[in-house]
């Protein structure tokens, strides 16, 4: 065999699927509740199957850097439509690619205590006349995130008049503590609202139309990977592209999580296992890492 010819077959051998590092997976978790949820679950089932499993907690725009420099391999939170056009640069280089709607019914805008849609802030074209009661401020999740830079780019052109409206940057947990306190006081207030989510059983909510050209109606969320990892890893791939979750299933546990104090994990390990049917789909033509069948495995290590 010639010089040229062992180079080359070593090349060949060096970029085999088989051969690629499928032994671990590294996730993104950009610190909302379902994300958290479903990343836990997957989580469970890929660590039942042989898999070592990192997460990672990063922002949005972190996360897509961080999927295109393989520094993650997976992210179960592409909210579509409203992450269009941050993810868009990279679905289009190619860069990241999705394997399949994990999430449907989702929704995502601002929102209301019903209690002010009464009073007639009915849509994002009546949050100005409510300046006062509202003391100019619109609360937003965790800076970087899409869904606050798009209100900020409504107060900069004076979109609906919100020119000079504050967009008050938080995390989740934080923008909930703060319209808990309004509705306590029967205050008004206009937050980032989206279902699932427990706040939509602990707050009568209304959503506020006016926001479509960015947020969309009903959406859906996606699972995305970094470039070829579901060909290179295509056991795991095939896992990812089984993954589907439901409202109920994810308001349920985020419920544990957000109102009853409980450590993610468990609460996600307590619903798998009092929810096992649910593995019959996800696994299906999944193996454990070592090529074992995958669902009595994952089964016996949950107890199932």
């Amino acid at each position: 065999m010639t010089l040229k010819s062992t180079l080359s077959a070593l090349a060949l051998i060096a970029a085999s699927p088989a051969l690629a590092d499928c032994g671990s997976v590294t996730f993104s978790d950009v610190g909302w509740t379902d994300i958290t949820t479903t990343t836990s679950a997957t989580k469970h089932v890929l660590t039942a199957l042989g898999y070592d499993v990192e997460v990672k907690i990063l922002s949005v725009p972190v996360t897509f850097a961080a999927l295109e420099s393989d520094d993650v391999d997976v992210f179960l939170g592409n909210w579509m439509p409203a992450q269009a056009g941050a993810i868009g640069p990279y679905i289009e280089s190619g860069e990241i690619e999705s394997v399949g709607v994990n999430l449907t019914g989702t929704k995502y805008t601002l929102a209301v205590p019903a209690y002010t849609y009464d009073k007639g802030l009915k849509s994002y074209a009546d949050i100005a006349k409510f300046r006062d009661s509202l003391d100019g401020k619109i609360y937003g999740i965790e800076p970087g995130n899409e869904g606050n830079g798009y209100l900020v780019s409504l107060t900069e052109e004076n979109t609906h008049g919100l020119e000079g409206f504050e967009i008050i940057e938080s995390s989740e947990q934080g923008m909930l503590a703060q319209v808990k306190r309004a509705v306590k006081k029967n205050e008004d207030v206009v937050f980032l609202g989206w279902e699932p989510h427990p706040m939509n059983a602990n707050f009568e909510l209304k959503y506020l139309p006016g926001g479509e050209d960015f947020f969309g109606g009903e959406g859906v969320v996606e699972t995305v990977t970094r470039k070829g990892y579901a060909a290179e890893c295509p056991n795991v791939g095939t896992f990812l592209s089984n993954l589907k979750f439901s409202l109920p299933m994810e308001n349920a546990i985020m419920g544990q999580i957000l109102d009853d104090g409980m450590d993610p994990d468990e609460a996600t390990m307590a619903w798998l296992k009092a929810n096992g049917d649910v593995l019959d789909t996800w696994l299906a033509g999944v193996t454990t890492k070592d090529g074992d069948e995958g669902l009595p495995a994952v089964k016996a290590a949950l107890g199932l």
